[in-house]
């Protein structure tokens, strides 16, 4: 590419400053990754989450993980005392694979800023940190029972009914989605009917402060997460991009919820991948009917509170899996091929770091149509990622920002047995 880009330095977090400009008013701030395994994707995000809290008011954030788990964290960030060790022992609990995604030391630098922060501030004012995914379907509802137990409300008989049905198929999603295909038989009413009576039990109670607000909207997400996750294992049997959309429905769904939950003025900072904050419209997801996060949002919000900051790098080292439940592993990634975002990026910026706004991109018309862009998932062949791993985008319509760094290096798994006193050289990252 001939097109000289326009760009910004980007060494530290004062070289954020363009973008918290460009970033303006808007309620949601979407931040991307090209991998889930890359430790500057971790750490710049966490750059611009802080700054976000502290200069902008956002009140939380809101990540691709288990509801469940993520809100086990929320709850310990906003704890006066620390009771659960350290951090890092908390994200022990993120044990479903990828387990690396949340249980890594980039996280658990960020979950000890957010408990150090929320204790200056009074409780309504602290930042939370949820999840947003439909996966924990068994988790959530071994939540629920011991929520409706303890309340000994109405809910209990519906809740007992839809954990039932479930408990042939030994906590395994695969093994439901099966059946419901050969069998004809599915839990789909019972998990409805459990999502409404409990729905009518915490509309029955009377208002509360955000914290016991909390614990009801957990016992609802939960309910809903099962409702979803019922959805989405019958819709994975049928292959399309049926599941997909379930999945990315539910999670725009679920930071709806938790926008509300936190008042009309509430702001958001959401963490997933690119190929779900990036809107799907300017790549070709809309060619097998997909749609995301970022343009659900967009089309929800309007474009002007929603801003998208895609993520990625030219070559480096990366955590994943060989195929899906593989030990992970710290593998290469390749240079970026001509022609490729990453590429023109690189040749451009002779290696160095960058920051590019859209605004500034939008009017060259060579930015007007799809070039590759690259998307490593958890699982990942670097021999093969020509071939499967670029995602034609129009980048200056698909994010509103990008970050571009260089040469990246893998992310700092937590080991299964963690020894949480043994953090890895430099923890925990300054920027």
């Amino acid at each position: 590419m001939k097109t000289l880009l326009p760009t910004y330095s980007l060494h530290s977090a004062a070289d954020l400053d363009p973008l918290l400009e460009a970033i303006g008013e808007a309620r949601l701030v979407l931040l991307g990754e090209a991998s889930h395994g890359t430790h500057e994707y971790y750490t710049w995000r966490t750059a611009l989450s802080k700054r976000l809290i502290k200069e902008k008011g956002f009140q939380f954030i809101a990540v691709e993980g288990d509801w469940p788990d993520c809100f086990e964290v929320n709850a310990a960030i906003k704890q006066d005392q620390v009771t659960y060790g350290s951090a890092a022992r908390l994200l022990q609990t993120f044990n479903r694979w990828p387990t690396w995604m949340w249980g890594n030391w980039e996280i658990s630098a960020l979950i000890d800023w957010l408990h150090q922060l929320n204790q200056k501030r009074p409780q309504e004012q602290r930042v939370g940190f949820f999840g947003l995914d439909v996966y924990s379907l068994w988790d959530s509802l071994q939540e629920i029972m011991r929520y409706v137990e303890k309340q000994g409300d109405g809910a209990i008989e519906a809740a007992h009914r839809a954990f039932r049905c479930f408990e042939p198929f030994g906590n395994d999603p695969q093994e439901y989605a099966e059946s419901v295909a050969y069998v004809r038989q599915d839990c789909e009413d019972e998990v409805t009917e459990m999502l409404q009576a409990l729905r009518k039990q915490i509309a029955a109670s009377a208002p509360d402060g955000l914290l016991v607000r909390e614990q009801k909207f957990n016992a609802e997400q939960n309910a809903l997460v099962a409702v979803n996750a019922e959805r989405y294992y019958r819709a994975m049997i049928k292959g399309g991009s049926a599941s997909w959309n379930v999945r990315d429905e539910h999670m725009m769904e679920t930071l709806t919820r938790l926008l509300d939950l936190h008042g009309p003025d509430s702001k958001a900072i959401i963490w997933e991948h690119n190929t779900h904050i990036g809107d799907a419209r300017y790549t070709d997801m809309p060619r097998d009917g997909s749609v995301n996060v970022g343009q659900l949002a967009r089309e929800k919000y309007g474009r002007d509170k929603v801003f998208a900051v895609g993520f990625g790098s030219y070559q480096g080292s990366v955590v994943a899996g060989k195929k899906w439940g593989a030990t992970p592993e710290k593998m290469p990634v390749p240079e970026a091929p001509a022609g490729s975002w990453e590429n023109i990026l690189h040749q451009q910026l002779h290696g160095e770091n960058g920051l590019l706004l859209s605004k500034e991109l939008s009017p060259l018309p060579i930015l007007q149509q799809p070039i590759g862009h690259r998307a490593i998932g958890v699982v990942y062949r670097p021999q093969f990622e020509r071939f499967g791993n670029y995602v034609p985008s129009i980048l200056p319509e698909r994010y509103d920002a990008f970050l571009f760094l260089d040469k990246t290096k893998a992310l700092h798994p937590l080991p299964i047995q963690a020894d949480e006193h043994t953090p890895p050289d430099l923890y925990p990252w300054v920027y």
